[in-house]
């Protein structure tokens, strides 16, 4: 057979002119949904889309999008050049179906695939980036300072409204007002109430403006018996215990006796039209205060169950014999409310108490959608409500969203319904909903926006700066300083995120659910009932909580604050974690700090809308950065209690390799406190060697 001297002097050629290449550096390959790679980032169906890739300059071949349904490859054309990278590009004309692909990168023989997990040497369909045609979530949500209010706990600004003790019956025992604020909150304290209310939030605006606040969530605050108030009592009104008594009146519950029936001061308080009325009407006062200051609101919604107060069931007969009420579930085979819960006897009336409860707990009567389209039409009606005028909410956070109804199907349906009512009524609301787990089913861009960002922040941050579960249950040596697992970990979560849910998720250190995160850092495994309050205290390091609020204003989703953490609040979970704020006792130093890290996350865009890149992973050592084509934010972490020496390679998140490149300091964080004092380091060919101090965080920033 004879040879092809011309093919032979192809090769000779092309061998020469890749002995001349750059050796193929996997590091520069990369790509993700942010406007970065990605124009429109929330296109609509028919949109013509850029999709870009980034390469290492004259490194390749040729880049090809596969999509994934078809696996069919577009060929990506060289768009643009500098001196370090090439990017390709390719336009895509999407329909109305979601868009799945990824990447293939040919250099000679060699080939390589690129996904939301980063480089691989087999293709990834499960891993593959997405678009969903018309999903977007609001704009003024993306990275947004969101601050977590428990109301009763935040501040009292109207004494007059307050609970009083035994002012009604409730879980084993009378209500109680709670007359010192520093008291910690007693291990059965869900009857306990410390007076704070609307007008407390109110009067403390200047400081969570000052402090750099865009959003205020509110933990619920319709009429409700708990301080916690995810036992609804009456969706259509804010509770007056936090808003407005006009009508006082009524006795207190006389010693020994546990019939709601007789609390008339409480009967008197919560159904009083007037009260209720003028309750609401402080809360429409604090929404336009709140917008006045370019600020929003976000309320909570508990839609899977309600409480056995709630005037549909009235177990506690505070409802049975008042004007302008129909008669609860619970007391009349005749109710309208019947169809909203689940009856197990159907034979057992008047007080019929053989109800389905949320996890079998008879104080929370789990809403019977199924079978109840006015209930269903109802609940539309309330999430309607709060977002239009006069009330004018800006979003709704959903308890427990994926437990509603009977059936998954069920509850996938109910949450595209509830989408298309709170988008109707109000286009630029944010749909946020609590969740544990795989949240994909619900992120297809027609049910919920985004999510409480459990598995893709609070939970992997947690095991890697403190070696603690969230709850404070349980220490984990392994996870502690694991930045191989943190890195797994983000990316995998994250991966179940569209790119409009990552830049909304609702990113937090702590909540109510959860043990405070300044608890975490002193490894004490426990709870408050019998370790007691003053060990959730002990021994705990307030630099590895600077290192964290560094992370959580440094990464993508909005950067959640949860009253009281920014003042050195301490507590093991639920109820010690609801401590109230300590007004007059703040630890100013990281409130200072808290304020310094918000500067620095609202000024820098590309900690809103930039990349992610993780640069560095070492034992308690982590680097990564938030960047797009010509500024990066370096941030670079030592969770140890030695110093450290870290080399960073940032020309992988573009900055230049030039031989003297600099990086402004714009904080640092260690062991001993913390500074601002701007400075420089020098980046060489393109690596940063730098010390980091101990338990320290540098924010670093540079521009081309």
């Amino acid at each position: 057979m004879g040879v092809n001297k011309r093919s032979i002097e192809y090769r000779k050629a092309h061998d020469y002119i890749m002995s001349m290449r750059p050796a193929f550096r996997k590091e520069a390959l990369f790509s993700d949904e942010s406007e970065n790679y990605r124009t429109p980032m929330e296109p609509k169906a028919g949109d013509k889309v850029t999709i870009r890739f980034r390469t290492q300059r004259n490194n390749v071949d040729n880049v090809f999008l596969i999509d994934s349904e078809s696996k069919t490859a577009r060929a990506m054309n060289l768009v643009e050049s500098n001196k370090d990278f090439d990017y390709y590009g390719v336009n895509v004309h999407l329909g109305t179906e979601t868009f799945r692909y990824y990447f293939e990168i040919v250099t000679g023989h060699f080939h390589c695939y690129y996904d939301t997990h980063g480089a691989s040497y087999e293709p990834r369909e499960q891993f593959s980036f997405r678009i969903v045609p018309g999903f977007s979530t609001p704009d003024w949500a993306k990275g947004a300072i969101i601050y977590q209010i428990y109301v009763d706990r935040f501040y009292n600004g109207d004494k007059s409204n307050d609970v009083e003790t035994a002012e009604y019956y409730y879980i084993g025992d009378v209500s109680v007002k709670v007359d010192d604020w520093d008291k910690p909150p007693a291990c059965m304290g869900v009857r306990e109430f410390y007076g704070g209310d609307l007008q407390g939030i109110m009067d403390k605006l200047d400081y969570l403006q000052d402090l750099g606040v865009e959003v205020l969530y509110l933990n619920p605050i319709f009429v409700s018996p708990s301080n916690h108030k995810y036992d609804s009592q009456d969706y259509d009104y804010v509770d007056p215990h936090y808003g407005v008594i006009v009508n006082d009146g009524g006795n207190l519950l006389a010693p020994g006796d546990n019939c709601n029936a007789h609390a008339t001061k409480y009967i008197k308080r919560v159904t009083d039209k007037e009260n209720l009325e003028a309750s609401n009407q402080l809360f429409i006062k604090l929404v336009e205060e709140i917008h006045k200051r370019g600020m929003k609101i976000i309320l909570d919604g508990v839609f899977n169950h309600c409480g056995s107060f709630n005037k549909w069931m009235d177990r506690e007969q505070i409802y049975e014999n008042q004007e302008g009420y129909e008669k609860g579930a619970y007391i009349s085979a005749d109710s309208p409310y019947r169809s909203f819960f689940h009856f197990y006897d159907q034979n057992q009336w008047p007080y019929n108490p053989a109800y389905d409860g949320w996890w079998a707990h008879d104080t929370l009567p789990k809403l019977n959608y199924e079978e109840s389209p006015e209930l269903y039409e109802y609940i539309l009606n309330v999430a309607r409500k709060w977002v239009s005028p006069p009330f004018n909410a800006d979003g709704w956070r959903l308890d427990v969203a994926a437990d509603l109804g009977h059936s998954n199907e069920f509850n996938h349906k109910f949450w595209k319904d509830f989408r298309n009512a709170v988008k109707e009524a109000n286009p630029n609301a944010i749909i946020l909903a609590e969740h544990y787990g795989d949240p994909r089913g619900w992120l297809q861009g027609d049910e919920w926006d985004t999510i409480m960002n459990y598995d893709a922040f609070m939970e992997p941050l947690t095991w890697f700066l403190t070696g603690m579960e969230k709850h404070s249950d349980d220490f984990r040596g392994d996870l502690l300083g694991n930045a191989d697992f943190f890195e797994s970990t983000m990316k995998t979560h994250m991966a179940s995120m569209l790119q409009p849910s990552l830049e909304t998720s609702m990113n937090e250190l702590s909540n109510h659910d959860h043990s405070r995160f300044l608890t975490r850092t002193n490894h004490q495994v426990g709870r408050v009932n019998y370790l007691g309050s003053e060990a959730a205290e002990r021994n705990v390091n307030k630099a590895v909580l600077r290192e964290a609020v560094v992370m959580q204003m440094t990464w993508p989703g909005a950067p959640t604050i949860y009253y009281g953490d920014e003042a050195g609040v301490c507590g093991f979970t639920d109820p010690d974690n609801r401590r109230t704020y300590p007004w007059g006792k703040e630890d100013r130093e990281l409130i200072a700090f808290h304020k310094d890290m918000i500067a620095i996350h609202k000024k820098y865009r590309v900690l809103t809308s930039g990349s992610l890149k993780f640069l560095v992973k070492a034992y308690q050592g982590l680097s990564y950065a938030r960047f797009s084509k010509n500024e990066q934010i370096i941030v670079a972490i030592n969770n140890s209690e030695e110093a450290m020496q870290m080399e960073i390679p940032v020309w992988e998140a573009g900055v230049s390799r030039s031989p003297d490149c600099q990086l402004l300091q714009l904080l640092c964080t260690h062991n001993e406190g913390y500074t601002v004092r701007p400075c420089y380091y020098t980046a060489v060919g393109g690596y940063l060697d730098i010390q980091l101090p101990a338990y320290g965080a540098v924010v670093l920033w540079h521009k081309d």
